[in-house]
């Protein structure tokens, strides 16, 4: 395929929007091509202008894409020159390209089995049986390492994992064996040990398909592990274009070599700061600068949040034709135990469905716990958060705030950002409301947003300044705990970037202490003090970040940290290590870390503050061989 001069335009009630502006570039046959940028740069509009299904206010204005497509002999065809809803365009679009989505759970239907939804992609472009279809599409779901393919034909996509469900994704893309894959962000909001067998499973189905590859990311770490070829966008226009050597070994423009300071890594040094493409400037006033003063006998090392054996299961009910229910019980928080000193930042890392969330919200007493204790030191007398009554509960809420994933969906759309910021002040009475708009107007200026801006909605901000609102709104009660859940994994990396100097720079000027929960280990590095990483309910390795990283002793604990792709040509991911999903199970794991039933486990002190799970009796030489 080869784009020429490519401008694409939005036609909005505030006038015209031109999203492309003249871009060209390649994709050679079976190749990789990685296109970059932030959200807004425009890669999505290109991917759905080759799909030919922009949105009705979108226009080509000018430009071609020529495709010579194999099963037309290599007949060159002019995509941009086509009806979107003509024959023509309807057989190419899936048959010969094919595009997998950045959100499959939004991308599937949750009304039709996954077998069925994948057959009806099958059955549009080729005339085969119901028979012979369900044959071709259980051995599709095979091929992209489903554990159970013939069970997974009638499962409904809920009833899926994240990993699973990308892959249903990508069956479903490639179950016409496509000429071209478009895989726009497939692997955002997944874990990295998920998404490192999400790449390798796109590279081994290209070799075997023969396809080519548009892969759409802001991960520089995924560009240089799957990429042969990348282009820069920015603002709609290709900035920087070459080989991926080049790339990452020469970089010329200053807004690639930009986004690449604004990645965090690993080899960070003590005091280093991420350098994004903007930096925020925040200030701080007196209004949330004062706060509660502790007594002179509270201060100094003490322990701000203790949790002790907190345990959390959930019980689930599938009724059957015949009017029996089926109970499944699932332990999804087992025996947690940790502390978090006042002013530091407990990292809290694992993959989805290990529990972390569960954890977040036993805290806030959203849920109510099996078994275990809360304890919260509120200014040097300490209060078990399980025992207070639920009247007694609000006062402590204003100590304890939570700053949630989602920006766009935990923010009030029919809300102003005013009343949004101020909604917390009037719940618990704070300050007339002359002093609340005040206080509204601080808060702005500490996230960096300008106060002018506060009689407008969510929807008109950015993802990063929905995610400061968010911030703003939880610090308008001066907490002592923030608990940050995931509140970065849906931003770009220079906002990321930003975002997180933010927090850096606030836990110190305004004494805040963190619980963040993530699942990007480079992220947690960054902000941490302590990581805890968590898998099937359990902590099974705590220590101090540089400790952690320097001498990880748990089996999940090494394979997280070899998941993470670096953007560095020459720390590539060893795909070989990365299997279908399901093939390394807690039970599978070796000596003395397999976990089960017949393997009860224990917390082991290495010292240095570094404690790890294994199996009892285990010797210490065992465990830092």
């Amino acid at each position: 395929m080869r784009i020429n001069d490519l401008k694409v335009e939005f036609s909005l009630l505030g006038g015209t929007v031109e999203a492309v502006k003249g871009i060209s570039m390649r994709i050679r046959p079976g190749s990789t091509v990685a296109l970059v940028g932030e959200s807004g740069s425009g890669k999505s509009v290109i991917a759905q202008s080759i799909m030919g299904i922009l949105p009705k206010v979108g226009r080509i204005t000018s430009g071609e894409i020529l495709f010579a497509d194999p099963k037309r002999d290599g007949d060159v065809i002019d995509i941009a020159a086509l009806p979107r809803d003509s024959r023509e365009m309807r057989d190419i679009r899936g048959g010969s390209i094919s595009i997998v989505f950045q959100e499959p759970m939004t991308s599937l239907s949750q009304f039709h089995t996954i077998g069925d939804q994948i057959g009806e992609a099958l059955h549009l472009h080729r005339n085969v049986g119901k028979s012979d279809g369900r044959d071709i599409v259980e051995n599709m779901l095979t091929l992209v390492g489903f554990p159970d393919p013939a069970g997974a034909l009638d499962k409904y996509a809920f009833e899926l994992s994240g990993g699973l469900r990308q892959r249903a994704m990508i069956a479903m893309a490639l179950v016409c064996r496509p000429s071209l894959l478009i895989a726009d962000e497939p692997t955002t909001a997944l874990d990295v040990s998920i998404q490192a067998s999400i790449l390798k499973l796109i590279k081994e189905l290209q070799a075997e398909l023969g396809m080519a590859v548009l892969m759409i990311t802001h991960d520089l770490g995924v560009v240089a592990n799957i990429a042969e070829e990348v282009a820069v966008l920015y603002h709609g226009r290709i900035m920087e274009a070459g080989t991926v050597s080049d790339i990452f070994r020469k970089p010329r423009h200053k807004y690639l070599r930009a986004l690449m300071d604004a990645v965090p890594h690993f080899d960070m040094k003590s005091g280093e700061r991420l350098t994004p493409i903007h930096e925020i400037q925040y200030e701080t006033g007196p209004m949330i600068e004062t706060h509660e003063p502790w007594p002179d006998e509270a201060k100094g090392d003490i322990n701000l949040l203790s949790v002790g054996g907190l345990t959390k299961s959930y019980t689930t009910r599938k009724q059957s034709w015949f009017g029996s229910r089926d109970v499944t019980r699932t332990l999804a928080v087992d025996d947690v135990c940790f502390d978090i000193r006042r002013g530091e930042c407990l990292g809290l890392v694992g993959e989805s469905g290990c529990g972390k969330t569960s954890v977040s919200k036993l805290i806030m007493r959203a849920i109510t716990p099996d078994a275990g204790s809360i304890t919260f030191n509120d200014r040097g007398r300490d209060v078990d958060l399980l025992a207070v009554p639920d009247e007694q509960m609000l006062a402590l809420r204003r100590k304890i705030q939570m700053i949630f994933q989602d920006p766009q969906s935990s923010l009030n759309p029919r809300m102003t950002v005013f009343d949004i910021i101020r909604e917390p002040l009037i719940i618990h009475q704070i300050g007339t409301a002359a002093q609340q708009a005040e206080m509204v107007k601080e808060l702005m200026r500490v996230v960096g947003l300008d106060p002018r801006f506060l009689s407008r909605y969510p929807h008109s901000f950015s993802g990063g300044q929905r995610q400061r609102i968010g911030l703003a709104r939880a610090l308008a009660l001066k907490p002592d705990l923030l608990i940050c859940d995931e509140p970065v994994s849906a931003l770009d990396v220079s906002i990321q970037a930003q975002v997180l100097n933010l927090f850096k720079d606030l836990q110190k000027d305004l004494d805040l202490t963190y619980l963040f929960i993530s699942h990007n280990l480079a992220v947690v590095d960054y902000v941490a003090d302590r990581i805890a990483v968590m898998c099937k309910g359990r902590i099974v390795e705590i220590a101090p970040r540089e400790v952690l990283f320097r001498n990880p002793v748990h089996h999940y604990t090494r394979r997280l940290i070899a998941a993470v792709p670096y953007p560095d040509l020459d720390r590539k991911l060893d795909f070989s290590s990365f299997g279908k999903p399901g093939g390394d199970e807690p039970q599978d794991w070796p000596m003395p870390f397999a976990m089960g039933p017949s393997h009860p486990q224990a917390m082991f002190d290495l010292g240095s503050e570094h404690y790890v799970l294994a199996a009892e009796g285990t010797s210490r030489k065992e465990l830092i061989r």
